[in-house]
């Protein structure tokens, strides 16, 4: 079939800013809510989905740090504002009749599970959503990072990053209208090229465990089924372009 996913388990990387909207900070319940239509749209596809999702929006650690914070207090500060943004992401998916787990890196029973790789490979075979919370758990590395590693774990065939635009470009489209956009890159033109897709640490993760990047708009309605698709606009990051 043509409107087949491509791809089985997917892991998808939503940064805090997205959720924020229009909004200087915080949630914005229409983004929310239109993430949470989008990825209950491939989980009804028969795709097992997982998500790490950013703490932008409420608190960023290399900021804190900048301001003369401790650089580990700041990261967990942060790693705390990616849990308070998984739980209205859970929130938002069970509205729409969607069986959610929320899977945290930092224990905090009350709220989420403790992340067990092998219970959150559980939740996906049985049809759940699953949200990794607190980062990797550990100061001095992105949520980039944290969902390549995720993705790794869990054995997805794709990460999908979901940003404000499209794909990755050569320059900024918002002050350059211009700006092309790249169909495909390898990791090697985005290491070498410092295209900003990623950090560094999720780059090589994904690419020393063979796992393409797809980078797309999360504000686009319908985006994230279209990409596992193979169609809409995107940029692909794989090990080669030929």
């Amino acid at each position: 079939m043509a409107d087949s996913p491509k791809y089985k388990r997917v892991m998808l990387k939503v940064s805090g800013e997205a959720l924020m909207g229009s909004r200087e900070y915080g949630l914005d319940p229409e983004t929310v809510q239109q993430i949470a239509g989008d990825v209950r749209d491939v989980s009804r596809m028969g795709v097992e989905v997982c998500l790490v999702v950013g703490g932008g929006n409420i608190f960023r650690g290399l900021a804190g740090a900048a301001a003369g914070m401790e650089r580990s207090t700041a990261d967990y500060m942060g790693m705390l504002a990616t849990v308070i943004n998984a739980l209205a992401l859970q929130n938002a998916l069970e509205k729409l009749d969607v069986d959610t787990r929320v899977l945290s890196a930092i224990p905090m029973a009350t709220v989420a599970e403790p992340y067990i790789r092998r219970r959150a490979v559980r939740h996906m075979e049985k049809g759940r959503v699953v949200i990794f919370g607190a980062g990797t758990g550990n100061p001095f590395f992105t949520t980039d990072t944290a969902a390549a590693l995720r993705a790794s774990e869990m054995n997805c065939d794709i990460l999908l990053k979901g940003t404000k635009v499209d794909g990755v470009y050569d320059a900024d489209p918002v002050s350059v209208p211009d700006a092309k956009r790249y169909d495909c890159l390898t990791y090697m033109q985005v290491l070498t090229q410092d295209l900003g897709v990623m950090d560094h640490s999720a780059i090589s993760l994904a690419r020393e465990n063979s796992i393409p990047i797809a980078v797309f708009s999360i504000y686009q309605q319908g985006a994230f089924a279209d990409v596992l698709r193979g169609n809409g606009r995107y940029t692909i990051v794989q090990h080669d372009c030929a």
